[in-house]
C-alpha cells in the first residue's frame, strides 16, 4: 500500500479517535506534529458542536480543518469554510414530527451554540459532553436562529427508537443514524462527505491523496472521499461495509497505528 502520496488525514471523534472515555491519546499529539512536519493537513470531522471539538483538540487547534455538526460547519482558525444551514420550514416540520415521538430529546444546533429544551436535568448532564455552548429554551419553535441540524438523542437505541419514525424525512432531507444514541436531521448537503469534498478542493487535495477513519454511519459519504478509507474495529456493520480497510478499535489505538505506518512511508 502506497501511502506516500497521502496529503490529508480525516478522522471522526467519538467511537474513533476519542477512546471510549472520550479522550485523545498522547501518541495523537506526537504524530500530529511529525504529520505538520510532512505538511499533512489533519482534518478532524465530527457530529459534535465545533466548540465541543476544539476543546478535544485544543493544542493544535491552529493547525487543523474542524468539519462540525456532521459537514454542516467547516472552520480553519476563523476562516468558515462551509456552512449548509436547514431551513425554518423545514426546522418546524421536523419539530411538529418530534412531538409525536416518546423518550426523545431533541437538540437544535447552530454555529456555535446549541439549543434545547430544560425539562431534563438528566438529559442536559449527558449533552455537555458533545456540546461545551448551549442554552435551555421552554419552547424549540420559538428559536428563530439559524441552525445547521437537529439533533435527536435517546438513552437506549436511536436507531432502534427514532429512526423508525424519522425515516420518512429522507426524501427531503439528510436523516443519519449518527451513534448509538443519536440520529441527526439536516439539509440534503449537510454531511461529512460534502464539506469534505469542499475542503479537498480548497486544499487541491484528490480522494487518491486522502486517509479517512470512521466508525459510524454519518461516516458512510466520508468514507468515500478517501483511497485509504478506514473502518474502526468498533465499527457498524454499514461503516466495514464501505470502507476499503479496517485497523483496530478506538480503545486500541486504531487511527494511531496507521498514522504510524503513513509516517514511515513518509521517511522512505
Amino acid at each position: 500500500m502506497d501511502f506516500s502520496r497521502v496529503k490529508m488525514v480525516v478522522s471522526d471523534m467519538d467511537g474513533t479517535l476519542l477512546n471510549s472515555n472520550h479522550e485523545v491519546s498522547t501518541r495523537f499529539f506526537e504524530l500530529f506534529q511529525e504529520l505538520k512536519q510532512h505538511g499533512i493537513t489533519f482534518v478532524a470531522a465530527s457530529g459534535r458542536q465545533y466548540n465541543s471539538i476544539v476543546d478535544k483538540l485544543d493544542a493544535i487547534k491552529d493547525d487543523i480543518v474542524v468539519i462540525a455538526e456532521n459537514g454542516g460547519f467547516a472552520m480553519q482558525q476563523e476562516n468558515e469554510l462551509v456552512a449548509t444551514p436547514l431551513s425554518q420550514t423545514h426546522k418546524n416540520q421536523v419539530l411538529s414530527l418530534l412531538e409525536t415521538i416518546p423518550g426523545i430529546h431533541p437538540v437544535l444546533c447552530a454555529k456555535h451554540s446549541a439549543h434545547l429544551l430544560g425539562n431534563d436535568a438528566k438529559f442536559v448532564e449527558k449533552l455537555k459532553e458533545y456540546y461545551t455552548e448551549y442554552e435551555l429554551l421552554d419552547n424549540l419553535k420559538d428559536f428563530e436562529g439559524e441552525i445547521l441540524k437537529i439533533a435527536i438523542y435517546h438513552f437506549e437505541s436511536s436507531e432502534h427508537f427514532v429512526y423508525p419514525f424519522v425515516k420518512e424525512l429522507e426524501t427531503d432531507l439528510k436523516v443519519k443514524v449518527s451513534g448509538e444514541n443519536w440520529v441527526d436531521i439536516s439539509s440534503p448537503n449537510a454531511h461529512k462527505g460534502y464539506a469534505l469534498q469542499k475542503v479537498q478542493e480548497l486544499y487541491n487535495v484528490t480522494p487518491s491523496e486522502t486517509m479517512v477513519f470512521g466508525d459510524y454511519n454519518n461516516d458512510l459519504e466520508m468514507l468515500g472521499m478517501g483511497d485509504f478509507s478506514y473502518a474502526m474495529a468498533n465499527a457498524h456493520p454499514n461503516v466495514h461495509k464501505a470502507a476499503n480497510y479496517t485497523t483496530t478499535s478506538n480503545d486500541d489505538l486504531g487511527v494511531e497505528r496507521i498514522l504510524e505506518k503513513l509516517l514511515s512511508a513518509q521517511k522512505i
